[in-house]
Parts: C-alpha cells; structure tokens; sequence
C-alpha cells in the first residue's frame, strides 16, 4: 500500500486517521496474504501504476453497474449491499487495515462473490477509475475530524469531491450518513458546489433511513452516545 502523502504528485491531505489498530489474529493476517489480491479492483497504486492507466473495469466486472464504498470500516454495509444486490459490482476503500482483514473474513462467510476491496485511500481510487464510472457511491459515518483547524481533512471539501464527482455518472447516487450535525452543515454546502443535487423532499427527510439501510457498528455507537443519525441523499448532476 502506498501513502499519498508522501507522494510528490499527490500532496493533498489524508482524510482518514491511523492505518492500523491492534494486532491482528493469525487468520486475518493469513486472509490478508491469501485472499486480498485475488479481490483488486487492478492496479491502482502508485508503485504499480505510476502512469495512472485508468482501471479496466469491463473486463473485472463485465458490464455490470459499480458502486463504491468510502471507508467501509468493519464491511458489514458493504456485504449487505453486495449479497442484496448481485446483478452489481461493489468496489470498497478503506485504508484501515483491521478493517480490510474484517471484511475478507465477512466475503469467506458470506460468499459474495461481485466484491473488489481497495485497501488504501480512496483518492488513489478516483486517479484511475474512467470518468463517469460509478453509478452509486456511499460515504458512511467517515471520520468526523471535530477540530475546527481539522476540518479541511474532511472528505467533503473540493480536493476530495470533486474527483468523486469526476467518477460519477450523471444522476448517480451519492449517500451520505453521519452523526455529527456540523458535518452535516459542511456536505449540505460543499457536496452541491461539487456537481450534486441534494434530494431531500422534505426537511426532515435527512431523519429516514434508506430503504436498504442496515445500521452499521458506528451508528448503533452513536445512537448509544445519544447523537442522531442523518441521511443524505444526492444525485450528481449532469455536465
């Protein structure tokens, strides 16, 4: 895996925190040596793919509609949508490396077979996936970064949609749910100026969960801390 940061072609900031947490058991670190490659989307680091070659995303996934998942933390929305929805392919990016190995333990379980697991940061994902590529993408509970001088490293500022916006098809779906009301504030003026329409009807529809929704391990530790879940919907625009 490669750190952008440290990359003199891609200095923006990471939007994510550590890259590890506590030591992983021996069957995660075997899945990791065993399964990981065989779920690449293709090449998408910059050791691997210096030139930036857009991935070839027919011939990994037939044609079949993709979607992508922004930090898919433990992967349980991630099965869910794959095993909910078969006739897609779902692509996952997380940088997490306790999470990843958490997600190839969930695809052995569960079988899901129409699964690509990116274990790395997301903008090295947009460098290469062909404009106009995804028809869903999902951002869920992302890391809030509270502090006011953090802000900026939060995934809803310009330098992080508006490739997610490159990526996107017109009229694709673009979910966003957190806990924290201010990053709410920042999605609902920084994710229109990158392309999207918010499809909100009413003003509290940001209270529903989606149709398809299953509650995530972050959402259940929010709603024990007693902060509300929002759900955003947006589409992106064409042009």
């Amino acid at each position: 895996m490669t750190d952008r940061a440290k990359h003199p072609a891609a200095p923006w900031r990471n939007f994510y925190g550590r890259r590890k947490g506590h030591n992983l058991k021996p069957n995660q670190e075997a899945w990791l040596q065993s399964d990981l490659d065989a779920l690449s989307p293709g090449a998408v680091d910059w050791a691997e793919n210096p030139e930036r070659r857009p991935l070839d995303l027919a011939a990994r996934f037939g044609e079949r509609p993709i979607w992508l998942e922004i930090g898919f933390g433990g992967g349980e929305h991630l099965i869910h949508q794959a095993l909910a929805n078969p006739d897609i392919a779902i692509i996952g990016a997380e940088p997490y490396i306790n999470g990843v190995a958490k997600l190839l333990g969930k695809i052995r379980a569960s079988g899901a077979g129409n699964l690509a697991v990116y274990p790395g940061d997301a903008r090295d994902l947009f460098d290469v996936l062909p404009p106009r590529s995804i028809a869903r993408a999902f951002l869920l509970y992302p890391d809030p970064w509270p502090k006011t001088r953090h802000h900026r490293r939060r995934f809803v500022t310009p330098e992080h949609l508006e490739p997610l916006a490159r990526v996107m098809a017109p009229g694709a779906i673009l979910r966003v749910a957190t806990d924290i009301p201010d990053y709410v504030r920042q999605a609902l003026l920084e994710v229109p100026r990158a392309g999207f329409d918010w499809l909100a009807e009413r003003p509290d529809d940001w209270r529903t969960p989606w149709a398809d929704w299953i509650s995530t391990r972050y959402e259940q530790k929010a709603l024990r801390e007693g902060r509300r879940p929002h759900y955003l919907t947006f589409a992106r625009r064409p042009g």
